[in-house]
């Protein structure tokens, strides 16, 4: 049939479309159903209102294909990769023209794994919070710890690892080596024993925690808050070397350093002696390298500076400044002999004219000088006016003086001759001899 109700059979086949549409008709009438398996082959394709994955089975290999918005698998709590456990609310849909299933989900819920991944990314947001991942708190490690702490499991490659590769590195190494479970529920209790019983010992300089990796739910106890907050608490650094990819521990987050692998915490914690030693050696050779380097250069400088003429012959300045000194000194003397046969020259030239004009002279040319002497004290006379005929007098001339008694005395203004000097002395002189 068609539509009708004629029964199915060999003369009465139903065509594809009636299969398809009533395969549908069943498949729609489950309505929505909540479904649980692992994801895969997520895809996102920009610009599309549909994203498309894949819910597989993790016990058998059966696998569904789902659709739904791309803003569901954005606003999820945890982010949707391939190979999270999920819980979907979706309804069955049978795509009659192409005779596909699928389910058309419209909510995600992470379980298992991911309700796991979900706790742990909000005791990651509560802890960043409290401001326990600052880098500002991160711890320096020594550059060679006198004892190192290692906390691992009983003879665990982890722990064979580490201790192995820094013996290697440095052979005087020193391991205080705790063993404790690494999962289950007792492991917490027992890391945060051996970490408190370290970080009081005075001779442990670094404590290194060490797994070698495992599943999520193995590395739990490298995420509990109790764990997390005792290794904040220490004050000695803490190395968290738990071998994983590609999810991280909150240990990673609270530890001073995150190593990727325990081999590669025992080589951060441990120099390697022949490296140090060859680095050494290589910082040596550079020293001696350029300190000859420098001896040379200053050895060309001062070869330099002995090549100038002021060092290759000092004597020749000290000759060329004698020199100048002899010119000036020779200069100084002509020029002061000179000056002194000037001053001689005027000396007397000045002595000449002294003499000439000195009384000496002037009574040689004729000339008196007359002195009363009968008075106390004798004085020049320069004038007749007021003189005595008893006056005694002293007449000094150029070669010699007299004495005479004033016997009368004549005014210049009755003398025909008053204004001839020698004319009156001549006078003066005969009364002078008239005395004598």
């Amino acid at each position: 049939m068609s539509g009708g109700g004629s029964a199915n059979s060999a003369d009465n086949p139903w065509p594809v479309r009636t299969v398809n549409t009533k395969i549908a008709d069943w498949i729609h009438r489950l309505g929505q159903i909540w479904v649980e398996g692992q994801v895969t082959q997520i895809s996102r394709r920009p610009g599309t209102r549909t994203s498309f994955l894949t819910l597989r089975d993790p016990a058998a290999d059966i696998s569904i294909s789902v659709t739904c918005s791309p803003d569901l698998l954005a606003r999820t709590e945890v982010p949707i990769t391939d190979g999270a456990h999920v819980v979907m609310l979706g309804r069955p849909s049978y795509y009659t023209g192409r005779g596909t299933i699928s389910l058309r989900v419209s909510d995600i819920r992470p379980i298992g794994v991911g309700q796991l991944l979900l706790r742990i990314e909000r005791l990651r947001q509560l802890l960043a919070a409290e401001g326990l991942f600052d880098a500002r708190l991160k711890r320096p490690i020594p550059f060679l710890p006198r004892t190192i702490g290692l906390i691992s499991g009983r003879a665990s490659a982890a722990q064979r690892d580490v201790v192995s590769v820094a013996s290697a590195r440095w052979s005087a190494v020193r391991f205080d080596v705790r063993d404790a479970p690494v999962q289950g529920p007792t492991a917490v209790p027992r890391i945060i024993g051996h970490l408190r019983e370290l970080d009081a010992h005075a001779d442990i300089d670094v404590i290194i925690i060490a797994r070698g990796g495992g599943s999520v739910e193995d590395l739990l106890p490298f995420s509990d808050e109790a764990l997390l907050r005792a290794v904040a608490a220490c004050s000695t650094p803490v190395i968290s070397a738990i071998g994983h990819e590609p999810d991280n521990p909150l240990l990673d987050f609270v530890a001073d350093i995150r190593a990727a692998t325990p081999t590669d915490a025992a080589k951060r914690v441990v120099p390697d002696v022949e490296a140090e030693l060859a680095g050494i050696a290589a910082l040596r050779r550079r020293s001696a390298h350029a300190l000859r380097n420098w001896v040379h250069r200053e050895d060309r400088v001062i070869a330099g500076l002995r090549a100038r003429p002021v060092l290759a012959d000092p004597f020749t300045v000290l000759d060329r400044h004698n020199e100048r000194v002899d010119r000036l000194r020779a200069d100084l003397r002509r020029t002061l002999i000179g000056r002194l046969d000037t001053e001689d020259r005027r000396t007397e030239h000045l002595g000449a004219r002294l003499a000439t004009l000195g009384p000496a002279q002037t009574l040689a040319r004729g000339y008196a000088v007359v002195q009363r002497v009968d008075t106390d004290p004798p004085h020049v006379l320069d004038s007749v006016d007021g003189l005595p005929t008893s006056a005694r007098l002293r007449i000094r001339l150029g070669d010699g003086s007299i004495h005479a008694d004033v016997t009368s005395i004549e005014s210049a203004a009755h003398s025909p001759h008053h204004h001839d000097a020698p004319h009156h002395h001549d006078e003066t002189d005969d009364h002078a001899q008239e005395e004598q």
